[in-house]
């Protein structure tokens, strides 16, 4: 018999939690440097010289990509679920303020301009997740600050750094690997020297406050984002639903095939671009050199031409294909930051489909769902609890559920970054909960699509509170036990399809068995991180072709388990 999986090694991770959720009660600013003892005591993966006197430049790169840029001229973090909740507290309307985001994680912030910020949250997963960020960030800032004050008596940083010399010269006062400056100047670009030179002028000493984390606000929150959904889709309430959780991009691009259909353009945009990696990587697809899949190649660069001046015209080209083909998106305008598109099988061109979907190669496959009635509804995937929320609130408002679908990075302890994990057992970190569950969706689903990573069925995963609220100890109980997908939100879903299935609310530190739904239940992750191997997060490098091909690889696995079972199910039930 499966059983929880022990917690006794996670006492310092329970002590951090303690610790910042009992200062955060006070209705007063925290300082930050309260929290850094505790945080460096947990011994985190994601920061493990975190009391090293040398930056942990890993660290810091991951924080830097999970906050917006205006925190490195903030006093004050404020945290609260939504307009109301500021307005009660003094602080006004924010979203009159200036909307500012971060590149690697969706949260939405609003900068006042001077010396606030303030964080909209979904759920207590975004503390968790926030928190832990703040000092880790905090942390490195002030042992760079401290390095680049060897600098004082010389140059300013932002003058050294313009020649190869003076570059060399700060990479010596840092004393870090040479690739960790070469990563920062990346990432700040045109900013990067008057960055360093504010690091150098100006140690952090950050605040934060909670305004509300009731689980009532929470539920507003997600009440409000729904409701903003159900008036943009009439009849939703009645129509039954398959429900996936994924990204804004794979689903839609494989059943519009945008990029393929204007293939020549995104080339001659790269012939034009110069850029000689892309152009090379091409070459080696067509010439059999590199495993890429066209297809998704195509759908990288479709995304890059969007960004400039003259995919533009592109974006509206492709928004006017999407309605063509049923497809409504919903964005998130005054809520947490979670798209929404709903999708019309009935409207669906099977014709313009991604020619790897099963469904496209299907001779009857033309006006074979002309008669349903049924929506896809992807959201972009919800942090930790978020999820749990946010599918409980629609399981009690539509028509009804025909599937849950569940796809998402997450942290692999036995495979590489690029493989993907589908599991049938899941620890929850939230509920202490181990859900056994038949995954309908196998290896033989994914593997034909993918051409980097391997395919793990069958696997065991934990659902953690929060990618730092991890250490080695933590990690190893769970790699004894079999553990080896680590990720954030299948265990709250989990718990809601629970809810879904049985007349009460999910339980507390059970083995639960999902077995005999009466829906299809489908988890599937691709590793975006090696925790084990020291380093190897996405702070020290970027996910790249090798995310992109799981990614798709798991979209079509996903896609065409939907058509089958729409396809199914109007056999059954025909009109």
């Amino acid at each position: 018999m499966e059983r929880t999986v022990p917690t006794t090694e996670s006492e310092s991770i329970d002590l951090y939690q303690r610790t910042y959720y009992s200062l955060l009660r006070s209705t007063g600013e925290v300082r930050i440097r309260t929290l850094e003892e505790v945080h460096a005591g947990m011994n985190s993966l994601l920061h493990p010289a975190a009391r090293a006197p040398e930056p942990d430049m890993s660290a810091f790169i991951y924080g830097l990509l999970r906050l917006p840029p205006e925190i490195a001229d903030a006093r004050l973090v404020v945290m609260g679920q939504g307009k109301a909740v500021f307005n009660a507290t003094g602080f006004g309307n924010v979203q009159e303020w200036q909307p500012v985001g971060a590149a690697a994680r969706r949260r939405r912030y609003y900068y006042d301009g001077n010396e606030i910020l303030a964080c909209v949250i979904s759920s207590r997963s975004d503390i968790d997740d926030l928190i832990p960020i703040l000092i880790a960030y905090q942390l490195e800032w002030n042992k760079i600050h401290q390095r680049l004050q060897r600098l004082s008596a010389q140059a300013s940083v932002a003058e050294l750094c313009r020649t190869a010399d003076g570059y060399q010269t700060v990479l010596d006062a840092l004393d870090i690997p040479e690739e960790d400056l070469d990563r920062l100047s990346v990432i700040w670009d045109e900013a990067f020297a008057s960055n360093l030179e504010k690091i150098q002028r100006n140690p952090r000493d950050l605040r934060v406050r909670l305004l509300s984390s009731s689980l009532t606000e929470y539920r507003r929150a997600t009440r409000a984002w729904w409701d903003q959904i159900v008036r943009a889709v009439p009849g939703l309430r009645e129509r039954p639903v398959y429900f996936v959780s994924s990204n804004t991009h794979s689903l839609l691009n494989l059943i519009t095939a945008q990029a393929v259909s204007i293939q020549e353009q995104l080339l001659s945009y790269l012939e034009l671009s110069g850029n000689k990696g892309l152009l090379n990587e091409w070459q080696d697809i067509q010439s059999g050199r590199s495993a890429t899949d066209p297809q998704n190649f195509l759908y990288y660069v479709q995304k890059k031409y969007q960004q400039t001046a003259d995919g533009q015209k592109q974006v509206q080209e492709q928004n006017f294909r999407e309605r063509d083909c049923g497809i409504l998106r919903i964005p998130s305008e005054n809520f947490f930051d979670v798209e929404a598109q709903v999708v019309d099988l009935s409207r669906l061109e099977c014709a313009q489909l991604d020619p790897r979907l099963q469904l496209a190669a299907t001779p009857e496959a033309r006006g074979l769902f002309r008669n349903s009635q049924a929506l896809i509804l992807n959201v972009d995937y919800p942090l930790g609890l978020g999820a749990y929320q946010i599918l409980s609130e629609i399981a009690e408002t539509v028509g009804s559920v025909l599937g849950v679908y569940v796809m998402g990075k997450a942290a692999t302890l036995n495979g590489v970054v690029g493989d993907v994990m589908i599991p049938n057992v899941v620890h929850d970190e939230h509920s202490h909960n181990t859900f056994l569950f038949a995954n309908c969706i196998s290896a033989g689903d994914v593997t034909p699509f993918i051409s980097i990573g391997t395919v793990l069925d069958n696997q065991k995963a934990v659902t953690v509170q929060g990618t730092f609220l991890q250490n080695a100890r933590y990690m190893d109980v769970f790699y004894r036990e079999g553990y080896t997908d680590i990720e954030m939100e299948a265990g709250p879903y989990l718990s809601a399809v629970y809810e879904m299935y049985r007349p009460q609310r999910h339980p507390v530190n059970e083995i639960v068995n999902l077995y005999g739904l009466g829906f299809d239940l489908g988890v599937i992750h691709y590793a975006s991180d090696t925790p084990l191997s020291k380093g190897k997060n996405l702070g020290a490098r970027s996910l790249s072709y090798a995310g992109m091909d799981a990614t798709y690889a798991a979209s079509i696995a996903i896609l065409n388990r939907i058509f089958k079972a729409e396809k199914e199910r109007l056999q059954r039930t025909p009109n």
